[in-house]
């Protein structure tokens, strides 16, 4: 006889997100899923989905846990899909198993799902419990929850910032502001995140990488907001991957030459002052499967997004020092009033060897 005790469901929900982080950065566009098979002796199968293409959380679980899986729980994050895709459904394979109840964080946003996977499941007689740990559950997918409901992926600005805000100093110096352990944090921050966007400004006079040294990880896309394609294809930047948003007309051979190079290129509407709209920008990178975008450009990039409110959360790394006149964080962007200025509700404050590490994020954006 199944046993429904909500602290044992609440400690296996965990175990199963625990396994969804496994997948952070790796499984774009699909949601991060994590699953535990329970049953009379314990734990019997678990898994995570690692990548797109492969198998999902509830099949790896299912696989190891065999034939005791029949008349188990099933504990997963997401609600289990119901239609083909490059895998096949979860919901039927569940049914033919045996398991007895799942146990699930949440529904799937996705049009495809969208809770006829529960559906499916109890119109077989598999009990289902939804919606445990469900803020927990909502703030992980935070990205792929932000592509499938609003329509572009979840955007957070990333800086290095003095005590008095600055990125930089009055002559445009800013190397290191931050120290060695917060440039690690912040190559972590690439790995968990899909893509990271800068502006040509950022290009030209630091010939960025982007990608992740300082820690193991993968390199998250390239993204490079050129009004003009100004962007030099011997750029360390200009690789396979690679996408460049310009507004205004270019030359063929230019186009040519960074597309030999691997970069796909997108010309979008101008904004006013003759820039990429950073709306359509953020819903052509959602419409190509990016959740999550790290923006690390300079005070002038950072500010558009603030201009705008296209941002979720932010990243600072603040350094212990005063550096007086110098390039603040959020060029452009005029507020008149204290009452008109930007919250952010802080999540976490850490102390990375003298630096100070900010996380926030926007009351408005959270999906949670």
């Amino acid at each position: 006889m199944l046993t429904c005790d909500p602290k044992v469901d609440a400690y296996y929900m965990g175990a199963a997100l625990s396994l969804a982080l496994r997948g952070t950065g790796r499984v774009s566009p699909n949601p991060m899923v994590g699953c535990v098979i329970v049953g009379p002796e314990g734990v019997v199968g678990w898994g995570f989905h690692e990548g797109p293409g492969e198998p999902h959380a509830e099949a790896v679980a299912l696989d190891r846990a065999g034939e005791k899986a029949r008349g188990a729980t099933l504990y997963v994050n997401l609600e289990p899909c119901c239609h083909q895709g490059r895998t096949p459904p979860c919901a039927p394979r569940i049914i033919k198993t045996g398991i007895a109840r799942v146990v699930a964080g949440m529904a799937d946003p996705d049009p495809r799902v969208s809770c006829r996977g529960f559906g499916m499941l109890r119109e077989a007689g598999v009990k289902v419990t939804e919606g445990l740990l469900l803020q927990r559950c909502r703030e992980m997918n935070r990205g792929f929850l932000s592509r499938i409901e609003r329509g572009r992926p979840w955007v957070t600005l990333k800086g290095a910032v003095t005590l008095d805000g600055n990125m930089a100093m009055a002559s445009g110096e800013s190397r290191w502001i931050s120290n060695a352990f917060s440039r690690v944090r912040s190559h972590m921050l690439r790995d968990s995140n899909d893509a990271v966007v800068v502006g040509v400004g950022t290009v030209i006079s630091d010939d960025p990488e982007l990608t992740v040294r300082d820690t193991t990880g993968r390199d998250p896309v390239a993204v490079v907001l050129d009004p003009s394609l100004r962007t030099p294809q011997w750029a360390r930047i200009v690789r396979r991957g690679t996408i460049i948003f310009f507004s205004r007309s270019a030359r063929k051979e230019k186009l040519e030459q960074l597309e030999q190079r691997g970069c796909t290129l997108f010309r979008v509407p101008a904004d006013m002052e003759g820039r990429p709209q950073l709306e359509l920008v953020l819903q052509r990178l959602a419409e190509v499967g990016v959740n999550s975008v790290l923006v690390e450009g300079g005070p002038n990039i950072l500010g558009s997004f603030m201009t705008l409110g296209l941002f979720d959360s932010v990243a600072l790394f603040v350094s212990t020092r005063f550096s007086g006149r110098g390039q603040g964080i959020g060029g452009g962007l005029a507020i008149g009033r204290l009452a008109d200025s930007i919250g952010i509700r802080t999540v976490r404050v850490r102390n990375l060897e003298g630096d100070l590490w900010l996380e926030g994020v926007k009351p408005c954006s959270q999906v949670w």
